[in-house]
């Protein structure tokens, strides 16, 4: 299988079908401050912009997912019981979500972001990342007529309720072990070759996934089985990399649920990935369906140059 040509346009690809999607992960109420540079030790830097979201990598799929479709994802999640996580339900219930929340007596998880010159992000999490699981009082039996399933945060159970979809896909970030003992076979493993925590080696799941996926930025990434495949040539500097790997792993999840081929799949992975990158923070700059024609599209451009759209 050649992977190694561009992704295929956007326009060669097929239109998505209706398909029902879901999320379970997790969320975390992100500040992002864009700044020249990251701050050296002792220095003072000021921020150009701020701005606070709900995202996470959970959310960010789950938006992505839902933008693709042109309609509402459900999204397993959990929050603290706090003004932040009531925030945050207002807030990705707006950008298309259906949210099925376990709350939770604990601080809804934070985060701070700063992003640099070059687009680049550097995140620092306050504390801890709350999961749903299978004991929580949410709706699980809908996992079971999805087509396609994303988890990044989930207990084993859950993992297996998660299972029962046609197409379950993952990142590693929500833990080796967690997936080791739910012990299912995953569709595809999903995650960043640049992050130390998303590393996957051979032999760390049993059944091993049928696909894993590991991204390497503008360098494309590799699929095995499959090998290399290359990364949209952009015509433009990245705003904001934040979201980025999330979004890809958001379109790959929706084609291989459409039955598209793997190189297919890749495209539009690549295409979601990519678009992420222009907008500022995760969600400005997704692609989307478009209500005319239900082809996929980015969001035209604002007056300041950044994408318009909600979020």
């Amino acid at each position: 299988m050649d992977l190694t040509a561009e992704p295929l346009p956007l326009a060669q690809l097929p239109p998505l079908p209706s398909l029902q999607l879901a999320v379970v992960g997790h969320v975390e109420v992100v500040q992002f401050l864009e700044v020249p540079e990251l701050p050296r030790p002792g220095q003072i830097v000021r921020a150009s912009h701020g701005h606070q979201v709900a995202a996470g990598g959970g959310a960010v799929v789950a938006v992505q997912l839902a933008r693709l479709l042109g309609q509402p994802v459900p999204f397993f999640t959990a929050l603290g019981r706090d003004a932040a996580g009531e925030r945050a339900v207002e807030e990705l219930s707006a950008l298309g979500l259906e949210l099925h929340v376990a709350w939770r007596d604990a601080p809804t998880r934070m985060a701070i972001t700063h992003v640099d010159g070059s687009g680049e992000r550097t995140i620092t999490v306050i504390g801890e990342r709350l999961t749903p699981g299978a004991a929580d009082p949410l709706p699980w039996q809908r996992l079971a007529g999805c087509d396609g399933v994303f988890l990044t945060a989930a207990d084993s159970a859950a993992v297996r309720l998660a299972r029962a979809a046609r197409v379950l896909t993952a990142t590693p970030r929500l833990r080796l072990e967690i997936l080791a003992e739910a012990a299912v076979a995953l569709d595809a493993l999903i995650g960043s070759a640049l992050d130390p925590a998303e590393r996957y080696s051979p032999g760390d799941l049993d059944p091993a996934p049928a696909l894993v996926i590991a991204t390497e930025g503008d360098r494309g990434g590799r699929v095995t089985p499959g090998g290399r495949f290359a990364a949209p040539q952009r015509q433009r500097p990245a705003r904001d990399c934040y979201g980025a790997g999330d979004s890809f792993a958001a379109g790959v999840t929706a084609a291989l649920a459409a039955g598209w081929t793997l190189p297919q799949a890749l495209s539009l992975g690549c295409h979601c990935g990519s678009a992420c990158l222009d907008g500022r923070g995760p969600y400005p700059g997704q692609l989307r369906r478009r209500a005319s024609d239900g082809r996929l599209a980015p969001p035209e451009p604002d007056g300041d140059g950044t994408r318009g759209g909600r979020g």
